[in-house]
């Protein structure tokens, strides 16, 4: 690999990825893209990230970075044109609470709403619910968590857009609500068809036919 190469190792389902080429693409700057089989990880995908041995992994002059929010937070500091996080310090910190709300309360409801049946599952499908009402009022009446345009904040929570509508479809179960969540349901749609967002984005059928396969794996077990 050379020096003064920008890599990722990636999976092109993972929404945690798009997280990290979507920031590399509003800074403007290029990057080698490397696609990571989960079945049979590679042996560069073991020596970057020994720790957690997944994706996505950002691989700047020989050094590597893993987990995506740590990711975005290099990048921003290492690229300072277009600037993820906002210069004023409450703002930062609202944007990082917003990103860490995301990971901690509302994507293990989707992961359990995905993953569960039941009983389970409806308790999970209504605390994503509950999470979703919530993050919605990090909106505040902006167009973009970051205001008027997006930041650090939009392309944490951004791609439920995509994967939470592709969760619905698989599981039949209505999580974004478009009467209730009517300001998070546009949101999210003008988010995605921001072209430097659109042209990186898997496409909604294609995630749907790779989720439901996986869905099926994963409650093969519970039936």
């Amino acid at each position: 690999m050379a020096e003064d190469s920008l890599t990722i190792l990636g999976f092109w389902g993972s929404p945690f990825v798009l997280r990290v080429k979507w920031a590399l693409e509003l800074k403007g700057v290029q990057y080698q893209y490397v696609e990571e089989d989960f079945k049979n990880k590679s042996d560069m995908l073991l020596q970057y990230n020994p720790v957690y041995k997944k994706v996505p992994v950002l691989v700047h002059d020989g050094k590597s970075i893993s987990e995506s929010l740590v990711i975005l937070e290099y990048i921003d500091e290492i690229w300072k044109q277009n600037p993820l996080l906002p210069h004023d310090p409450y703002e930062r910190a609202k944007a990082r609470f917003w990103a860490k709300f995301a990971d901690e309360k509302c994507v293990p409801a989707f992961i359990a709403t995905f993953s569960k049946i039941g009983e389970e599952q409806q308790e999970a499908a209504q605390e994503a619910r509950e999470n979703l009402k919530i993050l919605e009022s990090g909106l505040e009446g902006r167009r973009y968590f970051g205001g008027e345009n997006i930041g650090f904040a939009d392309i944490a929570v951004g791609f439920f857009g995509r994967w939470v509508r592709v969760v619905e479809e698989t599981v039949g179960i209505n999580l974004i609500d478009t009467e209730s969540m009517a300001k998070l349901s546009t949101y999210f749609d003008d988010f995605l068809e921001l072209p430097v967002i659109k042209e990186c984005t898997p496409s909604h059928d294609k995630l749907l036919e790779h989720n439901k396969a996986f869905h099926k794996i994963l409650t093969s077990s519970s039936t």
